[in-house]
């Protein structure tokens, strides 16, 4: 999977996508839709999407797709080249989202939660796939939320289309079980080849599953914080264990212009960033607080 667009920049969010088959534009086709890397810390949230002909899937599910989740790297990484080598059929597009474009989403001023967010990168991918000329007559979508809300949503953007959201539907259709699989394959080469815009290309990259609840995880971020900057922009700041480790290893800070009654008393880093009562200040994103950081050293 060629993703030298996103190493060129991964700060913000990539669309990735196949050519489309001239039978997906003749033919009634299915398309199914999931991500990976929605939980982690670490690295972004990739969402899928994967389409053939109706007459197709018995072929798709020929090549043995299953959920990317019950398989190996090495035989995600297989299914997905076999997939590659059936072109003639099967299509598939990838939505990138960067850990800092998730993180600034969520703790914007106005509320973007991640089921939002997730919602609205699948209805983004389903038009794309239209937009391309894709004949989609059926969607299939691993649920985010209430699968009957999600799914009612979704009719309603695409009153033509027969959409059925379930929960598991990774491991129930395999056009699902296919999306899943390239979007795992995407995340896991995304995390392994993640070019740090901070100049931290020698560092340790040993962060382990980039789950908040790995050790390996846990003890990298605390290597990886700095004082006043904050964190790489490879972590989602915005999850509960970047904020922890944020309010316990950061410095406290003191705004130029603040009050002198703003000022009374040191506040945590993360009340720039968490609504804690009536005083929470607008949040700014981490790369933000990175640019900034480097223009004052540079001007001493």
């Amino acid at each position: 999977m060629d993703l030298s667009e996103l190493e060129r920049d991964n700060t913000g969010r990539c669309r990735l996508s196949s050519p489309v088959p001239a039978a997906c534009r003749k033919e009634p086709c299915a398309l199914g839709v999931d991500e990976a890397g929605r939980g982690p810390v670490l690295g972004p949230m990739v969402y899928a999407i994967c389409y053939c002909p109706l007459s197709h899937l018995a072929d798709l599910e020929a090549l043995k797709v299953a959920d990317s989740k019950t398989l190996l790297e090495s035989e995600r990484e297989r299914l997905f080249a076999k997939m590659e080598e059936n072109r003639d059929f099967v299509g598939w597009a990838l939505d990138v989202l960067s850990p800092n474009l998730i993180s600034t989403s969520m703790l914007g001023r106005v509320k973007y939660n991640l089921n939002s967010l997730s919602h609205d990168t699948a209805t983004g991918l389903i038009q794309y796939a239209l937009d391309q000329g894709v004949n989609v007559t059926q969607v299939f979508v691993d649920t985010v939320g209430m699968p009957e809300t999600y799914q009612a949503r979704l009719q309603q953007s695409f009153p033509g289309i027969e959409v059925t959201v379930k929960a598991k539907a990774d491991a129930l259709y395999p056009v699902v079980s296919a999306a899943s699989i390239c979007a795992k394959v995407a995340r896991d080469q995304a995390v392994k080849k993640w070019k740090f815009v901070e100049k931290l290309q020698d560092s340790d990259t040993d962060y382990g599953s980039g789950y908040p609840n790995d050790p390996k995880t846990k003890a990298w971020l605390k290597e990886h914080v700095e004082p006043v900057f904050g964190f790489p922009q490879f972590v989602r700041f915005s999850w509960r264990t970047a904020q922890t480790i944020l309010e316990k290893e950061a410095e406290d800070v003191i705004w130029e212009d603040s009050t002198p009654e703003d000022q009374e008393g040191l506040r945590k880093i993360t009340s720039y960033f968490l609504n804690e009562g009536s005083q929470a200040r607008p949040r700014t994103s981490h790369r933000y607080f990175l640019e900034r950081g480097l223009e004052s050293a540079t001007s001493l």
